[in-house]
C-alpha cells in the first residue's frame, strides 16, 4: 500500500469519526516519508510509529549521499543518528554540521555520529545495563549505548567482566540490579550472556561479537553458543549493537510506561 493510500485511510477515519484529531495527527506523523533524490526514502515517522528512530547505516554509502540524507533527516526530524561511520565519513559529517550550525557527537569507538538542531531526547526513566566480556567487545557495546540513550534511556556500563575471571562479574551484577534490561556483548565462546541470564530477573539480550580466530571464529562460535543457551536469552546477529540497544531500550521504556 502506498503512502498516499495510507494517508487517505487516516483522513477517511477521521472524517467518519472513527478516530480523534490527535489520533489522526499521530498516525499521519508515523506515515511520513521524506524522499532524497532518487536514492533514499527516509522513514521519518518511524520513531512515532515504532518508538525507535530511523538510523542511517553509513557503511558502503556514497559520501555525498550520506551527507544529503543526514541533512534531510536533521531538517525533517531535528535529529539524525548514523551508524558504522568511518573516520573519513565522520570528518565530512563534522564539516556539514559546522556549516549548517548543527550540534554533533562522534563516538569513534562505537562508530556512531549524531547530528542535531534540537535538544537531546528527554529521559524516559528507562535504564539499560550494557556489559561486555572483553575489552575487544566495547565497540559493539558503544553502538548499543548510543541508540539506547537516543531513545531516552539512562545507560549503565560494565566492561571486561568475562567468564575467564568470573569473580569480576559479581560486584557488577550488584551495581546493575536497578536496570530494566541488559545488553551483554561477548566474542570467542560467547559464555557471558548465558551466565548473566542465569543470575538476574531482567530480560537479557546477547550480542555475539566478531572476536576470536580459527575454527568458528569471527563471532560464529559465540552466536552458536548463545542460541543454545540454557538460560532464557534473546540473541541478535553478530555485531548487531544497534539492534540490541534498541530492543533493550524499547523494553525499558515499556516498563516505565506501565
Amino acid at each position: 500500500m502506498s503512502n498516499n493510500q495510507n494517508l487517505k485511510d487516516v483522513l477517511e477515519s477521521f472524517r467518519s469519526g472513527d478516530i480523534t484529531l490527535q489520533e489522526a495527527e499521530t498516525q499521519i506523523s508515523g506515515l511520513r516519508l521524506d524522499i532524497v533524490g532518487d536514492y533514499a526514502r527516509i522513514d521519518s515517522g518511524r520513531s512515532v510509529r515504532c518508538g525507535i528512530p530511523e538510523v542511517v547505516l553509513a557503511e558502503n554509502k556514497d559520501t555525498d549521499h550520506l551527507l544529503e540524507i543526514v541533512e534531510a533527516m536533521v531538517t525533517g526530524n531535528g535529529r539524525c543518528i548514523a551508524s558504522r561511520v568511518l573516520d573519513f565519513q565522520a570528518g565530512e559529517l563534522e564539516k556539514l554540521c559546522k556549516r549548517l550550525g548543527y550540534e554533533f557527537t562522534y563516538n569513534p569507538k562505537g562508530r556512531t555520529f549524531v547530528a542535531s538542531r534540537v535538544p537531546p531526547p528527554e529521559k524516559t526513566g528507562g535504564i539499560v545495563g550494557i556489559v561486555t566480556a572483553g575489552t575487544s567487545d566495547i565497540r559493539v557495546a558503544e553502538e548499543a549505548r548510543v541508540i539506547a540513550e537516543e531513545m531516552g534511556c539512562v545507560v549503565k556500563t560494565a566492561y571486561d567482566v568475562g567468564a575467564a575471571g568470573i569473580h569480576r562479574l559479581f560486584p557488577v551484577i550488584k551495581d546493575l540490579l536497578d536496570v530494566h534490561a541488559f545488553v551483554v556483548c561477548a566474542g570467542r565462546e560467547g559464555t557471558l550472556p548465558t551466565v548473566i541470564a542465569g543470575l538476574v530477573d531482567k530480560p537479557v539480550v546477547g550480542v555475539p561479537v566478531s572476536v576470536g580466530y580459527g575454527f568458528m571464529g569471527e563471532g560464529q562460535a559465540a552466536l552458536a553458543s548463545m542460541l543454545q543457551s540454557c538460560a532464557v536469552l534473546t540473541v541478535v546477529n553478530i555485531d548487531a549493537g544497534f539492534t540490541a540497544g534498541a530492543y533493550a531500550a524499547r523494553i525499558a521504556n515499556q516498563v516505565v510506561l506501565k
